[in-house]
């Protein structure tokens, strides 16, 4: 019922330990059906070796399972909030790399240096508030969900498909899953490339306006002229 879904999720998930976001069993891929309200994702604590479309869960935007057997991803409630709050993306990664969790347990947004990360949004990366311990102990991943949702106020989900969720680790999105993971790779390099600047210079400058907007808009402007037509 959900072949195509569910091997879109595993083949996202794949990614996860091929690009270099995560060992173990850490870090999870969605793809999101919109039309049936329900995404496919990784079962809970199950190794990237031992994966298979099949092994992969159907659940609806409430959290329910719909299809598959044993349990969802610990963080299947934040991937819910998200598609809930955010209803046209198409897929979810969170991931445990190293540089943006570095940003995220130091609560502080990844800042705009250089044109590589103006090639993919105009603003700093931002950084959710640190949950309250009310929040903690009500429901933490549906908590960190609404943490996220909150911090995007204001942002376009569109331009800023990526954040750091204070003390915890970066969440993105995008059109598919592998829009997703592809916009937690380019995050983790981003993310190190800020760490050596302020490494190396501690008083490095933002990257200027008029910087910012030739390198976002030759790739995402009416006039984009990047890549091949």
């Amino acid at each position: 019922m959900f072949t195509e879904l569910k091997r879109e999720a595993y083949e996202a998930n794949l990614e996860i330990p091929r690009q270099g976001l995560a060992i173990y069993t850490f870090g999870n891929v969605s793809a999101f059906d919109a039309a049936r309200g329900v995404f496919a994702i990784k079962p809970s604590g199950v190794p990237y070796d031992r994966l298979t479309p099949d092994a992969m869960i159907v659940v609806d935007v409430d959290g329910r399972t719909v299809e598959g057997r044993g349990r969802p991803s610990s963080d299947t409630a934040t991937h819910a909030v998200l598609y809930r709050a955010f209803g046209d993306i198409g897929g979810i990664c969170h991931s445990h790399s190293m540089y943006a969790v570095a940003w995220a347990q130091a609560c502080r947004e990844i800042p705009i240096l250089g044109t590589t990360h103006a090639d993919h949004l105009t603003a700093p990366v931002p950084v959710t508030r640190p949950m309250s311990d009310e929040a903690i102990e009500r429901n933490y991943e549906i908590e960190t969900g609404r943490q996220i949702v909150e911090r995007m106020r204001g942002l376009d989900h569109h331009e800023v498909e990526m954040i750091v969720v204070a003390c915890h680790g970066p969440f993105t999105w995008g059109g598919t899953a592998h829009k997703a993971v592809y916009n937690s790779r380019v995050l983790e390099e981003i993310a190190h490339m800020a760490y050596l600047t302020e490494t190396i210079n501690p008083a490095a400058p933002p990257l200027k306006d008029t910087l910012i907007r030739k390198h976002y808009l030759r790739k995402h402007g009416v006039d984009a002229y990047y890549g091949q037509s």
